[in-house]
């Protein structure tokens, strides 16, 4: 049976480590952990930690170190060997080994030199469990020489031949890199045309006069040493051919001539590699790189293929102008031929490269540490591959196994080692060396054989807290050997956990897939072996997971604004969420315009590097969650710029112009505007619109104009600033192409003719020297026309012209250049006169009372002298027909518009004479008056009358007094009063009507109800019909005895005793009533009421009876409205008209119904003057018992 050793791990804390990390360690390969516990009285070979590289080159200035560091219990001691025999570092004073390490120190800053310690070095740790060995080091200092001395001849070149500058650097260690530089330390210019090979020299494909310079300089960087070499400058100059052979002739003896290809256009071949075919080798896992460099004029492009197959895409790369192609990672099926083609206008070449990759040895199976229990098997497998395939060969404790102590527990079979019934003297350390001529691997396993019972590594009582419905893992981390089994229980009494819920790994982990609340307890681990038993306990936590309920949402706002972000978040309650705001993945600006508290980030101007994603994380001990909402901030576009105008004509242009940003916000369309610097210098007119992604607009001009353009863009936002101008265009002047509008001809005498248009702006003028001709002649004439040619005005008169005459007229605009199109006559008439002639034959047909037709005859067309504009009525009032009103009336003025030879007076007094004439009236004003024509209109209605008062109330009467209408409006036949009572519920009585005399001014009613509101209604009637009425209230008196009387009672002794006997009999009949209901029984209430009735409220109920015909007011708010406020008489009894004509109305509604038959109360309630107050009663209404009760039910 084969040992294994669980590790320990560390604490989960939030359930979220992957699974992995427990599941894909290899048993069998596991070292004996390190754990304190175990380290106390266990035992492990040595391995090898750390080591310095194969191929070791140091620095000659420092100190050398070989590293060797290595693990094991006991710790370890370490030897070395150079060059294969023991070195032995207590004879060398400048070496030293470092305390607890292997690592050598040797001291060659204060004396010795680091060529005396080139070698091969190798280390050895052991322990009484074995040793362990290193690579062998090649340990070499860096070295960077100078260049050889040379003397470098000027280099003179033809104009277009080709040319290869040497570089050849010194051979240091490490390789030196190549760069060319000039005398400034500035870099070379490189193309396709000139570009550096792989070995450093300088190629050119053909030269051109610009590549003369006399200082290319190679320079090699050796960065091991941090040291920078030169080599002497080189000198070149490129001639024409002519110049060339001057050259030759002048210097042959002390000039070398390179080349003597043509300088004219030829195909390529190639620098380099030379001939058709060439070799390239490489390591497997190494960058392959393949070069080819032509010449040719013009300039060759290189292409690369690979025969019978294809490029790796994801492993090729181009570099130096495609001249070089380049595979990462090169492996054995990279091997094959790849072909560079050379390409220019004259031809093509081609160069092919064979490939072949071999490799160095690398690991299929590297061998693995074993730890077994005594008398268990085991297996080393040490298995590596190569080109060419590499050797294996087998080290125990560093000394080839071949000559090694026999051990009978091990048998070797090439490249593996089998192990069977171990002992403890079986262990030992073993090196595994697979070699080639490329290279080697070494690798230690150690074969470590052990007994120790389980033991736990995992510390007790750990807490896990795991988020709900997320995995949870229990660590067991266990070391026994035999290994041990484990077994896991929840709670004290619970039996093993099996498979079916859980997961049980390897290494003794416990899964629980999917945690839940109910997942929540203390876990015990049991490991067993035949050597015996440990037992752990864990705690397990399951947490409420960290939600955002309202995440931050998509948000569009203007530059300058503000924006607010929400992130509200749902946690465990025994976790403290930290929240953090991030754009774009990283912090938040450090700007105040920042702001962030528990729920919201807010960002105050919002600026343009603002926009991006804003992400809110909310994080806590065991989870996290976050939510991103993107910002885009617009804005109004950028002006546009760069204008420009082209195509330039007489009559257009073409405008160009960059848009400038948009701000986050499409440009909708662009406005372009133009400035006339000759006419309206300053002001800026709209000239087009063109959509928003155009950047030309054709622009149409007018002649003569100095113009300048400027564009504005247009975006949802709104629109930008304007533009810079453009440069000024100025056009040819031309004739005007239009002639002034609004031409008009309108005498302002009788003998004149005033001709008025509007002028042509400066725009308009197409050129200088603007004027008009104006030309006039008679419309009914045979006369030519007149014509005259003005300055830039806009008015010209013509005196001398007959009245009220048509003329037509023509206004033509000019400047230097010529005249605008002839333009079409307008016609015009000459200055008006008074009309000459009345209308006649006027006749009046009276309608009704207030209305009345008149007609007339027309006037001649001829006498009117002016445009008729129509006739005008004066009327007026002579006098009333009754005689009673005779004061002078102003006359009154209609105008009827046209030709109309008839009108209707509106508006006219009843009963009255009038006289009327008529008039004509043209523009220049009226004509004569027609003859005055009388009339008569007939009766109407009467106007309201004047005034209502009552006077002298006593018990049963009231006396009325009043003033005639102020319109009678015809003859008075008699007057109308109407009255009615009203109770103190508001409530209207039975309507009284009354006919009296058209002669009197006053009237007394009799027989009426003591103390007793009535309403009054009042009007006059001609025998057309009756007219608007006027209404009041009054009050008839209260007799004094009563009151008195009722006082007294009111006041007495023995009644408010009574009063009070009253309700003490009521409070008991409760207190009763109540006892025995909560007995149980019963008692009659309602029939003693009804047997016992109070007699003084029955009197109250027959009065009561008295207006019963008529609802309540509040029983039936829609047909009876209640009396308003200041209804009732006050104290001094004094009626209001104000508040008599309110309550009428709500009377007259409330019983309209009995009043339909005469309309009496249909119209308005007439009066406006206070009432007098009523005589003999100083005292306002005195409340006796009876009406007070009644005002209580």
């Amino acid at each position: 049976m084969q040992l294994k050793i669980m590790p320990k791990k560390k604490h989960l804390s939030a359930g979220g480590v992957p699974l992995i990390l427990f599941l894909c360690q290899m048993i069998s390969a596991l070292d004996v952990p390190l754990d304190p516990k175990l380290l106390h009285d266990l035992v492990q070979p040595p391995t090898i930690t750390q080591q310095s590289p194969k191929d070791y080159i140091i620095d000659p200035r420092e100190n050398i170190v070989i590293q060797c560091e290595a693990k094991g219990k006991p710790p370890p001691s370490f030897s070395w060997t150079r060059n294969g025999t023991h070195f032995d570092i207590d004879k060398d004073p400048l070496v030293t080994m470092k305390p607890g390490s292997g690592t050598l120190v040797i001291n060659i800053m204060s004396e010795g030199k680091a060529e005396t310690y080139e070698g091969v070095y190798q280390c050895t740790a052991r322990n009484e469990r074995g040793a362990a060995v290193s690579n062998n080091i090649v340990v070499r200092p860096s070295r960077s020489p100078l260049w050889t001395k040379e003397r470098l001849e000027p280099i003179v070149l033809q104009n277009g031949q080709s040319l290869v500058l040497p570089c050849r650097p010194p051979i240091g260690l490490p390789p030196a890199i190549i760069f060319w530089m000039d005398n400034s330390f500035q870099r070379l210019p490189q193309s396709e045309r000139v570009s550096q090979g792989l070995n450093g020299d300088l190629y050119f494909s053909n030269v051109l006069p610009e590549d003369t310079r006399e200082d290319y300089i190679c320079y090699a960087r050796f960065n091991h040493t941090q040291t920078i070499q030169q080599k002497q400058p080189i000198s070149l100059k490129v001639i024409s051919v002519d110049e060339l052979n001057d050259t030759i002739a002048a210097n042959l003896s002390d000039t070398e001539f390179y080349g003597a290809k043509s300088s004219k256009e030829r195909p390529p071949t190639f620098l380099t590699p030379e001939g058709n075919e060439s070799h390239k080798e490489e390591l497997r896992g190494n960058v392959l790189s393949l070069e080819c460099i032509a010449e040719g004029l013009p300039t060759p492009i290189i292409y690369w293929i690979k025969e019978d197959g294809m490029l790796p895409a994801n492993r090729t790369f181009y570099r130096n102008f495609k001249k070089t192609l380049q595979i990462t990672h090169v492996s054995e099926a990279d091997s094959g031929n790849y072909q560079c083609i050379a390409k220019n206008a004259l031809g093509a070449v081609h160069h092919t490269i064979s490939v072949t990759v071999k490799a160095a040895p690398y690991w299929i199976v590297a061998p693995q540490n074993l730890v077994l229990s005594p008398g268990e098997n085991g297996t080393l497998i040490c298995r590596a591959n190569g080109n060419p395939k590499p050797r294996i060969s087998w080290l125990t404790n560093g000394v080839p196994i071949e000559i090694a102590l026999d051990d009978p527990s091990r048998k070797i079979d090439g490249d593996t080692i089998i192990f069977s019934n171990v002992q403890e003297s079986s262990s030992a350390v073993y090196q595994c060396n697979a070699s080639n001529k490329y290279g080697y691997l070494l690798a230690n396993a150690f074969v470590n054989v052990l007994a120790e019972p389980p033991r736990i590594l995992t510390s007790a009582n750990t807490l896990y807290q795991v988020i709900a419905n997320r995995p949870a893992l229990l660590d067991c981390a266990f070391f026994g050997s035999p290994m041990p089994t484990i077994e896991w229980f929840k709670g004290t009494k619970g039996s093993a956990l099996h498979e079916d819920i859980y997961v049980l790994h390897d290494n003794g982990t416990l899964e629980i897939p999917v945690a839940q609340k109910d997942s929540t307890g203390t876990y015990t681990c049991v490991a067993r072996n035949k050597l015996g038993m440990a037992k752990n306990e864990v705690h397990l936590e399951i947490k409420d997971p960290t939600r955002i309920i309202k995440q931050p949402e998509y948000a569009v706002v203007q530059r300058g604004s503000k924006v607010s972000f929400e992130c509200r978040v749902k946690h465990d309650h025994t976790l403290i969420p930290t929240i953090m705001w991030l754009k774009d993945n990283g912090e938040l600006p450090n700007d105040e315009r920042f702001s962030t508290d528990k729920d919201h980030l807010v960002v105050s101007d919002v600026k343009d590097d603002d926009g991006g994603t804003y992400t809110c994380t909310a994080n806590t001990t065991l989870d996290s969650a976050s939510a991103s909402a993107v910002l885009r901030v617009v804005d109004v576009p950028n002006p546009p710029f760069d204008l420009e105008l082209t195509n330039q004509l007489d009559k257009s242009v073409q405008l160009t112009w960059t848009p400038g940003d948009d701000n986050n916000s499409p440009i909708t369309k662009f406005i372009i505007e133009y400035e006339d610097a000759m006419h309206d210098a300053g002001l800026w007119r709209h000239q087009a619109e063109v959509s928003g992604t155009q950047t030309t607009a054709q622009l149409k001009l007018s002649p003569y104009v100095n113009y300048s353009f400027r564009v504005m863009a247009e975006n949802s936002i709104g629109r930008s600033m304007p533009s810079e101008a453009s440069e000024q265009y100025l056009t040819k002047a031309a004739e005007p192409d239009q002639n002034p509008m609004a031409v008009e001809g309108l005498g302002t005498e009788p003998d004149n003719l005033v001709i008025t248009w509007k002028p042509l702006n400066g725009f308009q003028s197409n050129g200088p020297g603007l004027q008009y001709k104006v030309s006039w002649r008679q419309k009914d004439g045979d006369d030519e026309w007149t014509s005259v040619v003005v300055a830039n005005v806009s008015k010209y008169i013509v005196s001398g012209t007959p009245t009220f005459v048509p003329y037509l007229i023509k206004v033509q605009a000019l400047n230097d250049v010529g005249f605008a199109p002839e333009p079409a006559a307008v016609m015009g008439h000459s200055g008006e006169d008074l009309p000459m002639v009345a209308p006649g034959n006027v006749r009046v047909s009276v309608v009704n009372s207030t209305l009345a037709e008149v007609h007339w005859d027309p006037v001649p067309p001829k006498s009117v002298r002016g445009h008729l504009q129509g006739y005008r009525i004066y009327y007026w009032k002579t006098q009333s027909s009754s005689k009673r009103n005779r004061r002078h009336i102003e006359k009154k003025i209609l105008t009827f518009q046209g030709t109309k030879t008839h009108g209707m007076l509106p508006g006219l007094q009843p009963y009255s004479h009038y006289a009327l004439n008529v008039r004509v009236v043209n523009g220049k004003g009226e004509g004569p008056a027609s003859t005055d024509r009388g009339f008569h209109t007939p009766e109407g209605v009467p106007s309201a009358p004047s005034s209502l008062k009552i006077v002298n109330p006593t018990l049963d009467s009231l006396t009325l007094e009043w003033d005639p209408p102020s319109h009678p409006n015809g003859i008075l036949t008699e007057y109308i009063l109407q009255y009615q009572p009203i109770n103190s519920t508001h409530e209207l009585g039975p309507l009284v009507d009354l006919k009296i005399p058209a002669n009197k001014t006053r009237w007394t009613l009799k027989n009426l109800n003591f103390s007793t509101r009535y309403k009054f209604y009042f009007y006059a009637q001609t025998s057309v019909g009756p007219g608007s009425q006027i209404t009041e209230e009054a009050i008839t008196t209260v007799d004094e005895a009563m009151a008195s009387r009722q006082v007294d009672i009111a006041t007495q002794g023995w009644f408010i005793g009574l009063m009070c006997a009253v309700a003490l009999l009521i409070l008991i009949l409760l207190i009763v009533c109540f006892i025995r209901r909560n007995k149980g029984g019963k008692y009659p209430v309602k029939e003693k009421e009804d047997a016992h009735a109070d007699p003084e409220i029955q009197p109250m109920k027959e009065d009561d009876g008295t207006f019963g015909e008529y609802r309540s007011f509040e029983s039936d708010a829609e047909d009876h409205k209640p009396l308003k406020k200041g209804s009732r008489t006050p104290s001094d009894r004094t009626v209001k008209k104000e508040d008599s004509d309110d309550s009428l109305v709500d009377y007259g509604e409330g019983v309209n119904g009995q009043f339909n038959e005469d309309g009496s109360f249909i119209g308005q309630y007439s009066g406006k003057k206070e009432k007098e107050p009523a005589e003999g009663n100083e005292s306002s209404e005195a409340p006796s018992p009876v009406n007070a009760m009644n005002s209580f039910v």
